[in-house]
């Protein structure tokens, strides 16, 4: 009897083993299932991420950017349908040498000229602006989302694309600038802006807490647009589309000055008060190295507007603590889902 009780109790103690042993493979099966579930890294989501180096807002500089991220700044996001690439940057951090305005930014590795030309693609939606600034400044409120960028001369910018929503507005406005590329002495320096949707860089507050009117014809934050800069022998081409709006181009040439000799209304009136009154070159950036630039330029800064009326925004920067910022809305966050570069090519005729 005793002997029958024995065997039976092995028995259990068996099938028991057996059923902790399957229940154990089972949950490891699961743990290997998991690991095996790839972290998606912004090269995973637009693949030409060799071409390019980045500086991020806390003056983080990487230039390998295959299965790169770091959290808060340069990492992947899933709106429910879609991965996209998160560029995003504090009001105050640290930043290139020819700039007070924090980025998270990719920089071209390869350089280029206006006559052998280059191309840039962007999908794009802007999800926050800083909410902090002042209202009377021209570059409150604003980021730039793709631009070229001189790496010689004056180091100067033939265009940046700026995406621009004051507080208490639903609609925000794209626009673009052409800085020129000064004669003489590059402190004259200026930007001319061209509305794309919704108002150009001039349009102002009245005072720093009073905006403008809200643009009729605007792009709301999380709302998707497209640009292309396409540069082909020594001609810019820009191409903005989004779903709802009129696709808006524009052409610029890039070897040939039409600022040589007068100021337009625009400067004249926006800048007057810090005595940007210079003029170009005949041959604007003709022969000059040019790079592509795409990410998150925050325009918004803690400098004070009283010493520039344009780009010192006075926003709130905790100093420089990043955490703060961003828990305080002091910060731009802007979102790609495709982006290519490449050579310039030869426009379609429409």
């Amino acid at each position: 009897m005793k002997k029958s009780i024995v065997t039976i109790i092995a028995l259990v103690a068996l099938f028991a083993c057996k059923d902790n042993s399957q229940k154990s493979s089972t949950t490891n099966e699961e743990s290997t299932t998991d690991s095996l579930i790839a972290v998606k890294y912004p090269s995973d989501v637009i693949p030409f991420m060799a071409q390019w180096k980045i500086l991020l807002g806390d003056g983080t500089y990487e230039d390998n950017l295959k299965d790169y991220a770091k959290d808060d700044f340069f990492y992947v996001a899933n709106d429910g349908k879609t991965d996209w690439v998160v560029y995003k940057t504090p009001n105050s951090g640290i930043t290139s040498r020819t700039s007070s305005n924090t980025r998270t930014e990719l920089g071209q590795k390869a350089h280029w000229i206006p006559e052998t030309g280059g191309k840039l693609n962007g999908t794009l939606k802007v999800q926050h602006v800083s909410t902090s600034g002042d209202a009377r400044v021209a570059a409150s409120y604003a980021v730039v989302v793709g631009q070229i960028h001189s790496d010689e001369g004056h180091e100067n910018e033939p265009i940046k694309i700026f995406y621009k929503k004051f507080p208490g507005h639903t609609k925000g406005s794209v626009f673009w600038n052409y800085e020129i590329n000064t004669a003489g002495d590059n402190s004259k320096r200026w930007d001319y802006s061209s509305a794309v949707w919704g108002n150009d860089m001039s349009v102002v507050g009245s005072d720093a807490t009073t905006p403008p009117a809200e643009p009729e014809i605007g792009i709301e934050l999380g709302e998707e647009f497209s640009y292309e800069i396409n540069v082909y022998k020594g001609i810019m081409y820009l191409t903005f589309e989004s779903d709802g709006h009129e696709t808006v181009k524009f052409t610029k040439n890039l070897l040939a000055s039409e600022f040589t000799k007068t100021l337009p209304e625009q400067i004249k009136t926006l800048y007057a008060s810090i005595g940007r009154d210079g003029l170009e070159r005949e041959n604007a950036y003709a022969g000059e190295i040019q790079y592509f630039k795409q990410g998150a330029y925050n325009q918004t800064n803690g400098k004070s507007p009283e010493d520039n009326i344009v780009w010192s925004t006075g926003a709130d920067t905790y100093d420089g603590d990043i955490a703060k910022q961003y828990a305080n809305g002091d910060y731009t966050e802007v979102w790609f889902r495709e982006a290519s570069v490449g050579a310039g090519t030869e426009p379609s005729e429409e």
